[in-house]
């Protein structure tokens, strides 16, 4: 429970999973996005993935991850809630924003050329 908990309480976690939704991201949109460096991304997803919140998956050179609902009836019902507070948070909506930007004109973002996009993609 505890690590449940602390994995919903960082800025990044939050952001991430925000991002996610009900999708499968590759780490590259997550880097892209957010303007962090990879393996603070990375070590962040792996802290979701040991908290349960996410599931990933390898893809060729590529990391995709997406949210896993907890078996935890009262963990879920965290989990969702959460997901519809940040719907209407700024900060989140931005994201959101810049990876529709991100995953519908790669083009414009050299570091994502050769990336797989998003499952729910323009």
């Amino acid at each position: 429970m505890e690590r449940f908990y602390q994995a919903l309480g960082d800025t990044t976690r939050l952001r991430l999973l925000n991002l996610m939704g009900s999708q499968e991201l590759c780490v590259c949109y997550f880097v892209e996005v957010l303007d962090q460096p990879q393996p603070k991304i990375s070590r962040h997803l792996a802290y979701l993935r040991n908290a349960g919140l996410v599931t990933s998956r390898r893809e060729g050179t590529w990391m995709h991850y997406r949210i896993a609902t907890p078996e935890h009836l009262g963990a879920s019902r965290v989990l969702k809630e959460t997901l519809r507070w940040m719907q209407d948070d700024p900060e989140m909506i931005a994201d959101r924003k810049r990876l529709a930007k991100a995953c519908c004109s790669p083009e414009k973002f050299a570091g994502l050329l050769g990336a797989p996009a998003p499952v729910s993609c323009c």
